[in-house]
Order: C-alpha cells, then structure tokens, then sequence
C-alpha cells in the first residue's frame, strides 16, 4: 500500500506569512510612501490636497544646490563615521587577534568581552547624560583633572568649541560600538576551520604572519558585512548627537538624520522637504555598499569563474565545430 507523500513547503510559506505582512505595511509601504510625497508639496499639520510639482524634483535641487544646513549635514556624517570607525574596526581586529590568539591562552575572556561589550547595552540617553556631566563647563571632573595636571589655568568649554564636541561625540560612537564589532569579528575568527591554523603552526608561521595571512582573508564576508552595517548605522547616527548637543554648536554635530527630523517634525512641517531629504540619504547608501561590495569581492573567485566560462566556452565552440566536420 503506498503512502501520499506529505507537502511541508506550505508550512514554510505559512510561517514566514506574519514576517512579509509586517514588512509590507510598516517598512515597503512608508519607504515607497516617502519616495512619492518627495516630489510633492506636502507640508503642515492640516491635510491639504497634495499635488505633484511641476518640477518633480524641486524638492532635490533645493536640498542639494541650495540648503546649506543639508550639505553640512551631510559633511558631518561622514567625518563622524570616519574619525568613530577607523579606530573602532582597528581596536576591534586587534582585541580579535588578542582574544583567538591560542598561544596567548587569555584568562577570564569572558569577564573581558562582556566589560568591553557593556557601553553597547547602555541607552544613548544614560551615555549622553553621563558625557555632558564628565565635561561640564566650568565644573566638571575633566575640566578638574586638567587643571589639577597643570595643563589649563581656565577651564575649558569643550561642548562649545566645534572640533572638541566632533571629537567627543565622534569618541561616544566609537567607545559604544567597538565591543559590538569585536564579538562579530571573534564569532568570524571561530568559524574558520582550526586545520589552517594548526598547519601554520606547524610550518612556523609566526602570530603576525597567521593573523594577515590566514584570519584577515578568511573574515572578508565578516568585514563586510560589519562595514556595511556601521555605514548604515552612521549615515542614520541621530540619538547621540541629538540628545548629547541638539546637533550644536552651530550645526557642527548636527547629521542628516537630525535635519530630516527637524525638517518633518519642526516649524514649518516641511514632509516634502525631509522625504526628499531620505531618499537622497537612501540614495547614497546604495551607492556607497555597491563601491564597498566591488572593492571587497573576493578577486581569485572572480577570476576562477571567468576561467571556467571561458573553459565551457571554448568546449562548446570546439564540440559545435566537431559536429560541423563531422557534418
């Protein structure tokens, strides 16, 4: 007697059901939604009509050729996703390296990693407050400890001052986040298989020699995908900046999520001008992971693939010809 075989695939589609209804209305919706009220007239609190704008992408032009505080915006999220993550992937890849490294044996790795990954779990508020109370003006415990050293007789208004309060809040982004990206990178590190380290053990290589040699090139996918996701997270940098220093002074702390939020959300409720803002935002970011994606494509595959579809070419071309003789 045989069995009716059993169709599991529905489940799977059943399952995944409550995911793409969500998706659809609170993500695909509001992201299509922006993109179309961009080129609108969209603005204030009271429901107008909305109509398209004779030239759909005023809205763009103003923003780019025109807005000064959306140019510097876009200036202050770059640099501060610069200065916050070339030290962070750096420390992160060398508390890697520390941490996976065997002869080294470190005692207590687990008491360290959660220490280092603890800034990662405060809230932005709590970290915010903490900062503007450590350099407080003119009584703070920085401000105190400099003068105490010797190296200021007046104290020092760091949150007014444009590079200091750069720095600092390009400092808090960096201290909450290196943890994060060190626990991704170990989790990398201990998916490698453990015969290539042994073999270079054995063939004398040294730590250094190991860790440029074998970890580096085996965490490529690792490392990008932890540079696209810091990119993101930095174009999109919005709680510490606001919440530490309302984007001041003069604008010097102020990222292009904050702009947006002030833009739909204050004065003038201008929702054109802040979806305009989004999509020019989203817009880059495409941009910016395909050149990262290009520049960290694993070459010696690129090239492996080209060789075999010249290979299958040049196979059919010769067996296409064989038939012709043949013929």
């Amino acid at each position: 007697m045989r069995r009716k075989g059993v169709n599991y695939s529905k489940f799977g589609y059943i399952f995944t059901l409550p995911f793409v209804l969500a998706f659809l209305i609170f993500s695909l919706y509001p992201i299509l939604y922006t993109a179309a009220i961009g080129f609108t007239d969209m603005q204030g609190l009271i429901p107008k009509p909305i109509h398209i704008l004779d030239d759909p992408f005023k809205n763009f032009k103003d923003l780019l050729f025109d807005n000064v505080s959306f140019r510097k915006s876009l200036l202050n999220t770059g640099l501060l996703w610069i200065v916050n993550f070339v030290p962070q992937i750096l420390l992160a890849l060398l508390l890697t390296a520390w941490f996976t490294n065997k002869r080294l044996n470190i005692k207590g790795q687990g008491a360290f990693k959660v220490l280092l990954y603890m800034p990662n779990i405060i809230t932005a508020s709590t970290i915010a407050i903490l900062f503007g109370t450590l350099f407080a003006y003119p009584m703070g415990p920085i401000n105190s400890l400099i003068q105490l050293l010797g190296w200021s007789d007046a104290p020092i208004n760091f949150l007014q001052d444009k590079t200091t309060a750069r720095g600092i809040v390009a400092f808090i982004q960096f201290w909450m986040w290196y943890g994060n990206t060190m626990i991704i990178l170990i989790a990398g590190v201990m998916g490698i298989n453990p015969a290539l380290f042994e073999s270079a053990a054995i063939d004398g290589a040294s730590g250094f020699q190991t860790f440029f040699r074998i970890t580096l090139p085996s965490l490529r996918t690792i490392l990008l995908f932890t540079l696209i996701t810091s990119m993101i997270g930095g174009l999109t940098m919005f709680d510490i900046p606001q919440l530490f220093l309302l984007g001041g002074p003069d604008e010097s702390t102020m990222t292009t999520s904050m702009f947006i939020y002030g833009q739909a959300f204050k004065g003038s409720y201008l929702y054109n001008r802040a979806a305009a803002a989004s999509m020019i935002m989203f817009v880059i970011a495409g941009i910016l992971s395909a050149v990262v994606f290009y520049l960290m494509r694993d070459r010696d595959a690129e090239r492996l693939k080209k060789a075999e579809k010249k290979l299958r070419k040049s196979a059919r071309s010769n067996k296409e010809g064989g038939m012709t003789h043949h013929g």
